[in-house]
């Protein structure tokens, strides 16, 4: 039986938590359920967990200020809220990626409707158009022309929030009906696999289909390095390739979702993450 306490944070209680839990349990690692709804911390007063706090939380404004309040009374978090942070914003991932030499489609951030036209037209048609916020493929859009680019940011621009007036621009890969997702442990990957769609947007959320990928030297690197780039830590790097086999990585998920790679590998996911997560504090 371990001495250490893990608490798990999250609002909610999907596939990959309760792997995750039942990977506690059968190590016989003391845990509790932490709910950031419930929390009221105060920065001054000991550690809240006397251990390690497992970010799981579905919000990324929640997961974010969980991560850097339980951080502020000394408790150990994965992830950190450095690397949410990171992860969680686009523009900042694309700006990281640039800065360690990450193989990536070619990115413009842009503060304006007008900016992101001009990048629109610099990148080239077709683009993609990114919003720096959210997951499973929503507000992403492939444009073909100005008119459909400036139609879909004026759309954009209407939208609460200023977030919503900060584009990422990027160049349209004609990727094979697949992308990838590789899952980083620490600075290990763990497991790879295909997500296969007829649709552009390869998204599992969308109903792409897994299936098992081999982690070759090439790959493995490059999702080692785009990891390593946003601060490392339990990890989703998505990665395209080109019709000629070129690899580049996409974004680097926070809370990443493993069900569906669970389903095509025999590697214990949850029980890789909860040894890596253990191994911080023992």
């Amino acid at each position: 039986m371990s001495d250490v306490d893990v608490a798990l944070v999250a609002s909610r209680i999907r596939a990959e938590e309760r792997a995750l839990l039942e990977a506690l349990r059968g190590r016989g690692v003391r845990h509790h359920v932490l709910d950031p709804r419930e929390l009221i911390i105060e920065p001054t007063q000991s550690p809240i967990v006397d251990g390690v706090a497992l970010i799981r939380e579905i919000s990324l404004t929640s997961a974010r200020y969980t991560a850097r309040a339980l951080e502020a009374t000394g408790t150990v978090t994965v992830n950190n809220s450095s690397v949410i942070e990171m992860c969680g914003d686009k523009a900042l991932t694309a700006l990281a990626f640039a800065r360690h030499g990450v193989a990536t489609p070619r990115t413009l951030v842009t503060l304006s409707q007008s900016a992101a036209v001009q990048a629109c037209d610099e990148i080239g048609y077709p683009a993609v158009i990114k919003p720096v916020v959210g997951s499973w493929g929503r507000l992403v859009a492939r444009v073909a022309d100005q008119e459909t680019a400036t139609n879909l940011l004026e759309h954009r621009s209407q939208l609460p929030g200023p977030q919503h007036r900060v584009t990422c621009v990027q160049d349209w890969v004609d990727k094979p009906g697949r992308d990838i997702r590789v899952l980083i442990v620490g600075d290990q990957p763990v497991a790879a696999m295909y997500r296969r769609s007829e649709h552009w947007r390869t998204n599992a959320a969308l109903g792409a289909e897994p299936a098992l990928c081999r982690l070759t030297p090439d790959l493995a690197k490059l999702a080692t390095d785009a990891a390593r780039a946003v601060g490392s830590g339990v990890l989703g790097v998505d990665v395209v390739e080109d019709n000629d086999g070129r690899l580049m990585a996409l974004e680097v998920n926070h809370g990443t979702e493993f069900r569906a790679l669970q389903s095509v590998t025999d590697v214990d996911l949850a029980d890789a993450i909860v040894e890596h997560v253990l191994g911080l504090v023992e």
